[in-house]
């Protein structure tokens, strides 16, 4: 189930909030919480259900032994017992199959690749457990000795799958005492609104011309298409990769920021107030502080459980780079079992060495309009490496977008679909600048006001989500599977 969905807009999601306030109790919202998240996350791999329950089992147990032998070698027993258990199914999971490829392509063995599913959502609630008792242990977060309060974290169906990476003190107090008013409702229906929009209008449309101008992700990692796709990219005009690599660029930004929007809108709708992902990201000025924009919950989880505890950059500039290497090479790997994504990472980790070794005080010294157009270029091009798990298609694309492959710079066929569909790749670049957030100030300014225009604000104010909310509605009609990118990481 997705939230994009019109069974979760129009029936899911009503009937949760429908049960959720006819109760007062905190205990029984609770409880019509947690079994709407098991139900919503069994939809679609109810066996995984269970593979959630056991390693919230064994978080909870881990860190009641954390906090019963507190200043002991118990309690960072239990700490290891909780990395051994977390990291050890994640990897199971999510990288058994990429390291039995790897060992075959090396010594010939297994000879028989036992395929692994991964569980939808295991890269976040993983974390979110693992901060769980980290924060116990550190004394960050009160250990916590109802076990549903812990399964609820873990599995609330607002972030469960995707994100945004919760940290339990944050909404530990929430968990257990919560009040909720119009106010809260209106903003959680409006962003919710908006974020529905952001996926169904712009995110679904990029994805489309991406996969005409490119190759769709299902074909692209195709191994027995693996020529075919060659042959296909070698084929394509410079200004398609270009334009396909652009829409991509916008389609994974609008995609999960609008998730995270969504997910936000919900919790606030029900009470609980999640910190925000992504802070229009594209508007950086240098790649170090695109990575303080974008997925925010991610970027903080590497920076305060493996960057600061190796060292940070407390001890030189030789330590700060290798803690550097190993923070990204661990943010590239979290990412996908493929080698692009690590590259991605070390990429990634290249630049913002640079920035923070030798030229980051020069950088900032420079016009914003210089370090914006440097970001975007950097940004740009490790998207390629992050769409494209198939080295080869990688390096096609990237020796295309130049004409090296013997391609044309330009068609007849590319400049048709670029001049008919200029007008939505226009409204998605300016969704990605914060043009709403300013439109929002200041329909909250004047909706004070007692004359016309703060009445205009006021109706525009309740008429924007009511409009979103129309708009998806009609674009989801008779497309009922479109799920968000990040479900795969």
């Amino acid at each position: 189930m997705v939230f994009s969905s019109l069974f979760f807009v129009f029936l899911f999601l009503p009937l949760n909030l429908a049960l959720y306030f006819c109760t007062k109790s905190i205990a029984v919202r609770n409880a019509v919480m947690l079994i709407f998240s098991l139900v919503f996350y069994a939809w679609g791999e109810p066996k995984y259900v269970m593979l959630l329950l056991t390693m919230s089992l064994a978080d909870w147990l881990l860190s009641l032994m954390v906090d019963r032998f507190r200043g002991t070698s118990k309690a960072k027993l239990a700490v290891v017992g909780a990395c051994v258990v977390d990291l050890g199914l994640l990897g199971f999971f999510k990288y058994g199959t990429f390291f039995q490829e790897n060992l075959q392509a090396v010594t010939g063995h297994p000879s028989v690749i036992t395929q692994i599913a991964l569980p939808i959502g295991i890269s976040f609630y993983t974390f979110q457990l693992l901060t769980y008792v980290v924060d116990v242990y550190r004394g960050d977060a009160k250990v916590e000795r109802n076990f549903f309060n812990v399964l609820l974290y873990a599995s609330l169906f607002h972030q469960c799958v995707a994100g945004p990476i919760v940290r339990y003190q944050d909404i530990a107090d929430q968990i257990s005492h919560r009040s909720i008013n119009d106010a809260d409702i209106s903003a959680g229906i409006t962003r919710f609104s908006a974020g529905l929009a952001k996926k169904a209008l712009l995110a679904n449309a990029c994805g489309s011309l991406a996969d005409k101008f490119l190759l769709s992700d299902s074909v692209a990692s195709n191994a027995s298409l693996l020529a075919e796709n060659i042959k296909i990219l070698s084929s394509r005009p410079a200004s398609a990769l270009w334009l396909g690599m652009l829409f991509y660029a916008l389609q994974i930004y609008l995609d999960f920021s609008a998730y995270s929007d969504m997910a936000i809108g919900m919790g606030r709708m029900t009470g609980f107030r999640y910190k925000e992902n992504f802070d229009y990201p594209y508007c950086s000025a240098s790649v170090t502080e695109f990575w303080r924009r974008w997925h925010i919950s991610l970027g903080s989880f590497f920076r305060d459980y493996v960057y600061i505890p190796l060292g940070g950059n407390r001890k030189g500039s030789s330590r700060t780079v290798i803690n550097l290497l190993i923070t990204w090479f661990l943010t590239g790997f979290w990412h996908g079992a493929s080698w692009n994504y690590m590259l991605w990472g070390l990429y990634y980790f290249v630049f913002i060495a640079l920035e923070k070794v030798l030229f980051g005080k020069v950088l900032a010294k420079l016009p914003r309009a210089v370090g914006h157009v440097y970001t975007l270029v950097i940004v740009f091009f490790g998207w390629i490496l992050f769409k494209f798990e198939r080295l080869p298609l990688l390096e096609t694309v990237l020796s295309g977008m130049f004409c090296g492959n013997s391609n044309p710079f330009s068609n007849y066929e590319s400049g048709i679909m670029f001049r008919s569909n200029i007008f939505i790749l226009i409204v998605c670049i300016v969704a990605c600048l914060p043009v709403s957030k300013l439109i929002k100030g200041a329909l909250n300014y004047h909706s004070s006001d007692e004359g016309f225009a703060g009445k205009l604000c006021v109706f525009a104010r309740v008429a924007y989500p009511c409009v979103m909310l129309l708009l998806s509605t009609a674009s989801l009609v008779g497309n009922s599977y479109n799920p968000f990118l990040y479900f795969q990481f």
